[in-house]
């Protein structure tokens, strides 16, 4: 009997919720949630992008990520610009930069340890199903 589409889903959002449980505690003695550190990845990664955009690529609404980018004003982390039109960036301060860095170490021993049971091979082939799924319109 193959597995259903529901046990697969099902599957999936275990996983992720796991990273998100080990990575959030592996980031607290940074005094940084994963949240609050996948803010600062996406701003570092995409220097120009509105915060609309930001709030899509981080997997936030727009109301959540303007209260988010706040207190990470508030905390020294990141400032806000004016950008094209009535577009407002956002870039890492120093502080910023240098706690997005540190954990970027933590979050890459985490994954590369929740993968570490699959090879190279299979962790190839599932990047390729996932990425079908990804472009699919289904």
């Amino acid at each position: 009997m193959s597995t259903t589409p529901e046990i697969l889903g099902l599957l999936i959002k275990r996983v992720q919720d796991r990273h998100h449980r080990q990575l959030d505690e592996a980031l607290a003695p940074l005094g940084v949630s994963l949240v609050q550190w996948n803010a600062l990845r996406e701003i570092e990664r995409n220097p120009d992008a509105s915060q609309h955009q930001l709030a899509l690529l981080s997997f936030n609404s727009d109301q959540a990520f303007g209260a988010l980018t706040s207190r990470l004003i508030q905390r020294g982390l990141i400032v806000r610009q004016n950008g094209p039109g009535r577009a407002v960036t956002h870039q890492l301060t120093p502080a910023g930069k240098s706690l997005y860095l540190q954990g970027r170490d933590i979050h890459a021993k985490v994954i590369a340890k929740s993968f570490a049971p699959l090879d190279a091979a299979e962790r190839d082939m599932l990047d390729g199903l996932l990425g079908r799924l990804l472009e699919s319109e289904a």
